[in-house]
């Protein structure tokens, strides 16, 4: 059974950094695209970064250009997202995804399998 699982949420002040990982199971891993989306509290699930299959194609949301970096491991089968310079409009539930089609347009429609969400604070 496909299972997602992240892990590396936590607490931080504003300025600090953090990585998540999504260690993924069940599936060949190396054969998708991959996505880490976050949702605030009654507002929508949007997307933060994408990257292929092989790891040499990647998007990024404009509020985290230059301040997360997505990044992949297929032998280990586990993606991460590396926080630097997090800011309190960063705080959010992180959910990592396996998606179909392109990088580009990702959307949660565009997603197969979800994890269970990592929560991120960061306090001002």
């Amino acid at each position: 059974q496909e299972q997602l699982v992240e892990s590396g949420g936590g607490s931080v002040q504003a300025g600090g950094s953090l990585t998540l990982s999504c260690e993924v199971s069940g599936l060949t891993f190396s054969a998708y695209n991959m996505a880490w989306f976050r949702q605030v509290s009654g507002k929508e699930r949007d997307v933060v970064s994408v990257i292929d299959w092989s790891g040499g194609r990647t998007n990024y949301a404009d509020s985290v250009k230059g301040r997360f970096t997505i990044s992949r491991d297929n032998a280990k089968s586990t993606m991460y997202l590396q926080m630097t310079n997090l800011k309190p409009e960063d705080t959010a539930v992180y959910y990592c995804a396996i998606t179909r089609g392109s990088t580009v347009g990702v959307s949660t429609s565009s997603v197969i399998f979800w994890g269970q969400g990592t929560q991120v604070t960061v306090s001002s």
